[in-house]
């Protein structure tokens, strides 16, 4: 068992360890071990307060404290890399990371290179020229309504220190907006199911330029990246745009690219074909 990687699953925004489970049952059946990690404020260290219920009281909900108020890029990094540190006792280590994880992992593997065997990003942000922001004002960018999902948010993200939606809306325009960009092409019952495993809250900290590929730490990692072809909230140009940069960065180490049908969230309702691409990449 010491030779046998162990994968380490980082979520996304408003997503926690709970979204991996059936992509985790898929690993462990072709003989994988995997962790998933939940960042800070994630998971049951989410607010979930009784306003969000139902009957929901928006009103209350959006003045109501959350405790991922304060929550840094450098907290999430530091819960990243205790996991890493004690998965690392028992062999190798393969990072995995979703959608705005990316962030995270970036930002352990410039950290802490030692204690990562691989890095693979799953429609994932891998920022390497600019701050993930400011991907968002590119012409790879530009075919995604950055305001669609305000119909789902609550109270004023500066008031609050952080982000918070309500997921629970049965408002038929947010739900359009939110299965439109993340999982177009999933049945409404599979999209709401997955939106039920969401968290209202998510922290602000993306952070800044600092945290952006380093070169002489994160550069040496061997990479993989996969891309969702039909990603609505992370094109596939974006996608292949990061890509390109990480390789300008370290040409002597590109990365290995390998692609998935399907929408953001589509590979892990479905997971087998994702289970089987990590599968072959276990023994690097």
């Amino acid at each position: 068992m010491q030779n046998q990687p162990t994968f380490i699953l980082v979520h996304g925004a408003f997503a926690n360890s709970f979204s991996f489970a059936p992509l985790q049952a898929e690993l462990a059946l072709l003989g994988h071990r995997s962790v998933a990690v939940d960042l800070p404020g994630h998971g049951f260290g989410a607010t979930f307060p009784a306003s969000y219920q139902a009957p929901q009281d928006l009103a209350a909900l959006a003045q109501e404290p959350g405790g991922i108020k304060g929550v840094t890029l450098a907290d999430n990094a530091a819960r990243v890399i205790d996991v890493l540190e004690r998965a690392k006792r028992n062999g190798p280590t393969v990072l995995v990371a979703h959608s705005r994880g990316g962030i995270t992992t970036t930002a352990v593997a410039n950290a802490r290179p030692d204690l990562v065997d691989r890095i693979v990003y799953v429609s994932a942000w891998c920022p390497v020229d600019l701050d993930v922001g400011g991907y968002y004002a590119e012409p790879e960018m530009a075919d995604v309504d950055a305001g669609a999902l305000t119909a789902a948010l609550v109270g004023n993200p500066a008031e609050l220190g952080l982000l918070r939606f309500n997921f629970r809306t049965a408002d038929p325009t947010a739900l359009a907006a939110l299965k439109q960009a993340f999982a177009a092409d999933l049945t409404d019952d599979e999209f709401r199911i997955f939106l039920s495993t969401f968290q209202p809250d998510e922290n602000l900290d993306a952070g800044t330029s600092a945290d952006r590929a380093q070169a002489a730490t994160w550069g040496r990692i061997p990479r993989t990246y996969v891309r969702l072809a039909a990603d609505a909230s992370v094109p596939p140009a974006v996608q292949d745009r990061m890509i390109r940069e990480a390789d300008t960065l370290t040409p002597d180490n590109p990365f290995d690219v390998r692609t998935l049908e399907g929408s953001h969230l589509r590979w892990l309702v479905h997971p087998e074909p994702a289970a089987e691409l990590l599968a072959g990449l276990a023994g690097f």
